[in-house]
């Protein structure tokens, strides 16, 4: 199969692998991983990460999760002097796990990096229904999908999914790959196409919802968003209907528009780069809007290590890092509750806590939390997990030195376990 040559946006490379005819499975970047069953455990002189920093004792398992009673004859019995225990990572956005060329490609990827929960945004919603079977296995990633993905008619990822081939027509993607919406009565009429598609959530794409006017401008034509006055009629569709509601917003009145319609997510930054003509100012969220999304309680998917992967000048990419810190400072000062995504077709949320690390406006106890207890009981809020209590599902990564002292621990995971399953290649 000839895989189409990677896109600026990772969500166009998704849906476009979505409508290649299958083929046999690529190589994956790292080999297979496969589970043994669920094991009884004993783990002594344990040191695990609670969210805030290291608890020390010994830990038990038995039936995939951890339990207060001593187990005499434990399966597996360990002694952990000197190493440590944290929860699997999550990434709250990534595209690269809808397809089964995406999945075989790099589900391995994710266990490699210890990533065992993740929220994949915008499928096509017939190779999502080929994936939910194959994410349920035991050594696979647990994958919230969502392929519901709606926008304008000249809004992304239509220009990603037209590319340079004469024989596509949009009319190919409209509600199929993607659901468009331009009226009330578009809203109205296509809103019985949700259910059917059976996703896990609902994604908005808003992009510089402020410039009506680029929408006669024809090379913007498939790069756009919404149209503001639509934005919270969906969403009040969409929470009356029990979905959780997340918006991609580029600028900083994309995101402001977001957070006033009460989307539940944001599925990234606003500033992953400047479009053309435009500056810093245009993708700096207000104050105002900060305090709006906070007293909203909405949450902020931080999705800014893509940035490097636009072509650009050292010094612009410079100035979107700069703009990235003042965004994330100012959602931090205002308590707005920040989520772990990468965004990275080629990636992980490794790659993404890297980033936010080189940053430094996180500590390395504030950077593991949002990793491994904040994002992963977003995603999975009904479930006891990122938790070493009595109850909490066994899954955790054995590291063999302190990740309080260098996110380098994180590259050198000695042991996966998942729900009490060791997880080997």
């Amino acid at each position: 199969m000839k895989v189409p040559r990677i896109l600026p946006f990772s969500l166009g490379l998704s849906l476009l692998l979505a409508t290649v005819p299958a083929a046999a499975n690529p190589e994956p970047e790292t080999p297979y991983f496969k589970a043994s069953a669920a094991l009884s455990m004993e783990l002594k002189n344990a040191q695990w990460f609670d969210g805030k920093g290291l608890q020390r004792g010994t830990l038990y398992v038995k039936d995939g999760r951890f339990t207060d009673q001593r187990i005499k004859k434990a399966q597996r019995q360990m002694d952990l002097k000197g190493q440590f225990l944290i929860p699997p990572l999550a990434d709250a956005h990534n595209h690269n796990l809808q397809t089964l060329w995406g999945f075989a490609r790099y589900a391995p990827s994710y266990l490699r990096d210890g990533v065992f929960y993740t929220a994949q945004q915008c499928g096509e919603p017939k190779a999502v229904a080929e994936m939910r079977p194959i994410a349920a296995q035991a050594a696979s990633p647990e994958v919230l999908f969502n392929s519901a993905c709606i926008t304008a008619s000249e809004g992304q990822p239509l220009a990603q999914l037209l590319g340079d081939d004469p024989k596509l027509r949009a009319e190919d993607f409209i509600d199929k790959a993607v659901l468009v919406m331009d009226t009330l009565q578009d809203l109205n009429q296509k809103w019985p196409l949700v259910g059917p598609r059976k996703s896990d959530s609902i994604k908005l794409m808003i992009s510089r919802s402020e410039s009506p006017e680029l929408r006669s401008e024809p090379k913007q034509h498939g790069r756009l968003g919404l149209r503001p006055e639509l934005v919270g009629a969906i969403v009040k569709r969409a929470h009356q209907d029990g979905y959780k509601v997340i918006a991609q917003a580029d600028t900083a009145a994309d995101f402001a528009l977001a957070t006033q319609s009460g989307v539940d997510w944001v599925a990234r930054l606003p500033g992953l780069h400047f479009f053309e003509g435009t500056t810093a100012e245009r993708y700096r969220i207000s104050p105002e809007a900060a305090a709006e999304a906070a007293k909203k309680k909405l949450s902020v998917i931080t999705a800014i290590s893509g940035s490097k992967l636009f072509p650009m000048p050292a010094e612009t990419l410079a100035a979107v890092r700069q703009l990235q810190a003042e965004n994330l400072r100012r959602l931090l000062e205002a308590k707005v509750p920040l989520l772990l995504g990468s965004d990275l077709y080629n990636g992980t949320a490794l790659s993404e806590l890297r980033t936010l690390d080189a940053l430094g406006l996180l500590d390395r106890s504030q950077l593991l939390r949002l990793a491994t207890v904040d994002t992963p009981r977003a995603l999975f809020p009904k479930r006891k997990i990122a938790c070493f209590d009595n109850g909490c599902e066994a899954s955790f990564l054995l590291l063999k030195s302190n990740p309080l002292q260098g996110l380098e621990a994180l590259e050198r995971i000695q042991l996966r376990v998942k729900q009490g399953r060791v997880l080997s290649q």
